[in-house]
């Protein structure tokens, strides 16, 4: 249940924006309550670059190259993520994956609006089946956090997503195809929907009986961890479906408190839980912060699972890392780390039958 409306969320955010102060000692950063409901603090995530770079203390320089690209792809990122970024620090490593600026709007050779072409393996409605035994179903094109960095950040959601037309067509298709293992709840983020909708999606799952497991792809506990509810709990972890969920984290700093308790209810309810980055210059692209992310994941109970090299979508151009760099960077992380903190890197190339595993 929502404890407070969006406007008056939204009213709140504005009255700690103005109180906030600009000194320079200050390290505290004025943001809306995470004592909210998790819905509350998902509609009171900042939308606007002018508010975030005055809560950051960032200069007022940056508001023309970040509003130019916010009107391509808009910024939204919740005040929970916000409070772990450093004040005045634009090189913040969290910082970085969500602010717009004015490179995304550079038209790069080799970055497309759709890098994996997925419109092609759509065959029903919130489908997509590219892979043998496993398929996505995309129940919606919300997120609680814009990542600039999102490869389908140009995806036309209102086409193929998940919804109450397209629901039976959707469950006929997997019932039909006897090799589907594996049910992947995409999006947008999946946990962006109400654990009721999520609960019956999982029910009629469950009535499908060569699919044998649940999966979720979701930065939602890592940037909203009161998103971890009884109600998920119960519907995701008790169930006839094996429960896996992959968290999307890219910097240990995005690891707090917070964070730990919620994965530690996940882990506790008997969720398998795996973590996905990807390898973004500026942000990650060093052996050392690699390391320290897998640490921070393995002491919360996440085993790191892919290191993606970056989907060459139109707008993210500035946080590729070539190839050769990757596996030096992964060379590196072998010599110094046990195998299972170190996640496979992988890139998707569109048309082949899975990931290719790069080291």
């Amino acid at each position: 249940m929502i404890t407070r409306s969006a406007h008056d969320v939204h009213n709140l955010a504005d009255n700690l924006r103005q109180a906030t102060t600009h000194d320079s000692a200050s390290t505290v950063i004025p943001t809306v309550s995470d004592s909210l409901s998790w819905q509350a603090q998902l509609a009171g995530a900042v939308t606007e670059p002018q508010q975030l770079l005055s809560m950051l203390q960032l200069s007022a320089g940056l508001l023309p190259g970040a509003v130019l690209a916010n009107q391509a792809f808009s910024l939204r990122v919740p005040h929970a993520y916000i409070r772990r970024m450093t004040l005045g620090n634009l090189e913040d490593p969290l910082l970085k994956q969500v602010l717009p600026i004015g490179q995304e709007c550079q038209h790069v050779v080799g970055f497309g609006l759709d890098p994996l072409a997925e419109q092609a393996h759509n065959p029903a409605g919130g489908v997509i089946h590219k892979y043998r035994g496993r398929l996505l179903l995309i129940v919606g094109g919300a997120c609680a956090v814009n990542c600039r960095f999102c490869f389908r950040r140009h995806f036309p959601y209102q086409d193929k997503q998940l919804d109450r037309d397209s629901w039976s067509e959707a469950m006929d298709y997997i019932r039909a195809d006897t090799s589907i293992r594996e049910v992947i709840l995409s999006g947008g983020d999946p946990l962006a929907n109400s654990d009721r909708r999520l609960l019956k999606l999982a029910t009629a799952l469950n009535d499908i009986d060569h699919v044998e497991t649940l999966r979720i792809h979701t930065r939602l506990p890592v940037v909203i961890p009161d998103r971890v509810t009884d109600e998920l709990l119960h519907w995701f972890a008790h169930q006839r479906l094996q429960p896996v969920m992959v968290i999307h984290a890219n910097h240990a700093n995005e690891i707090d408190e917070s964070v730990r308790r919620a994965l530690a209810r996940l882990r506790q309810a008997g969720v398998t839980l795996l973590n996905q980055s990807v390898l973004l210059k500026g942000i990650n692209d060093d052996a050392h912060v690699l390391m320290t992310l897998s640490e921070t994941l393995f002491k919360a109970g996440v085993l790191p699972y892919y290191l993606h090299l970056l989907d060459p979508v139109h707008g993210a151009a500035h946080f590729d890392v070539p190839e050769e760099r990757a596996r030096v960077i992964m060379a590196e992380m072998v010599a110094a780390s046990p195998g299972y903190l170190v996640p496979k890197l992988v890139r998707e190339v569109a048309g082949r039958p899975g990931k290719t595993r790069i080291y």
